[in-house]
């Protein structure tokens, strides 16, 4: 069997870690007004009426598939998807972004090709890149590395947290376009190095190659959720699914659980993924296998919320919040993993 801790990413030891730095700077919460706990999506500061959020995230390993294929001007948009997507978990649109490129030389035609993906990502998200940092690490970094802060605003009285989502609650999944920028240690490991594929073999029931799949851009969900918010329906959670999968949704709120039920049909990326010894309760906890936000609101709000939607993007009724604190998914395989 292929896991995740066997391609070199321990995500138990990775809470840990999180938990260890987090529980020393909880102390500094208290020099300001700050909203949420730290462990949700984003951060958010309070300023009179209205609120700060703030997030940031980067590119991860996907850029070892971006040099693979010698192919730089999409992994912009990835990191702007990173940071953009779960600033919009607390209810607030982004606004703007700083950049941070490191890297061990400088190579202006690999800048000039990054810098393509961040100006397509800012002008989806409708964000201004207001500055950011390059810094050369011979020694320190390998080839580059490329993250982002962003921040957004939001009204205090239309913060989401999660606080109100309950038992009954329905769970709308917007789709992804395939594995974004999360679990791509684990995707290398299984598909190169233990299963021999190349960049350049073809997909299966597809028309396009391995590396094409593995390098798509995360997708932008801000269109469509910040038309969520203009509509002001009532809304109870929101969650960016991203590597951790489903058990993402336990960012949210504690005390409940989810049945994921309806899932779409996987993309064929996770599927050959899967074929290469990978278990399934492994690929569900990695990969966002087809879902890459998710909605939860009342039952009554949900045909409203998906009108909405479906202007800007494909959705459905994934599942629904239940009472028991596990979360249960139905598989592309017809059997339940349970975390």
């Amino acid at each position: 069997m292929v896991t995740y801790s066997e391609s070199g990413v321990d995500i138990d030891l990775e809470a840990i870690t999180v938990s260890k730095l987090a529980s020393k700077l909880k102390s500094t919460l208290e020099y300001r007004d700050i909203i949420t706990d730290s462990g949700h999506y984003a951060a958010l500061v309070r300023l009179g009426d209205k609120a700060i959020a703030m997030s940031t995230d980067g590119v991860g390993s996907k850029i070892l598939i971006a040099e693979m294929m010698n192919k730089y001007d999409t992994v912009g948009i990835d990191c702007i998807a990173m940071v953009v997507n779960d600033i919009l978990c607390v209810g607030a649109e982004p606004i703007a972004l700083v950049d941070y490129l490191a890297v061990e030389q400088p190579d202006p035609e690999r800048a000039e090709e990054i810098a393509e993906g961040l100006v397509t990502g800012a002008k989806e998200s409708r964000i201004s890149i207001i500055g950011g940092e390059t810094a050369s690490l011979p020694g320190i970094i390998k080839d580059f590395d490329l993250a982002g802060t962003g921040i957004g605003f939001v009204d205090v009285d239309k913060i989401i947290t999660g606080e109100d989502i309950e038992a009954g609650d329905v769970l709308i999944g917007i789709e992804s376009n395939g594995i974004h920028s999360n679990g791509y240690s684990l995707a290398r490991k299984a598909l190169f190095d233990d299963a021999g594929f190349s960049i350049d073999d073809k997909m299966p029931n597809c028309d396009t190659t391995i590396g094409e799949e593995l390098i798509r851009p995360t997708e932008l969900y801000v269109k469509p959720i910040v038309a969520l918010f203009k509509e002001e329906y009532d809304i109870h959670g929101l969650a960016h699914i991203t590597g951790g999968g489903f058990t993402n949704l336990r960012r949210l709120k504690k005390g409940v659980g989810y049945d994921i039920y309806d899932l779409p049909e996987a993309p064929e990326i996770f599927k050959l993924i899967y074929q290469q010894n990978v278990p399934l309760e492994e690929m569900y906890k990695v990969f966002n296998m087809g879902i890459g936000f998710v909605v939860i609101a009342n039952e009554n709000e949900a045909e409203k919320i998906m009108e909405t939607l479906k202007d800007y993007c494909n959705c459905q009724i994934i599942g629904k919040v239940t009472d028991d604190e596990k979360i249960t998914v139905k598989t592309f395989e017809g059997s339940e993993v349970t975390y």
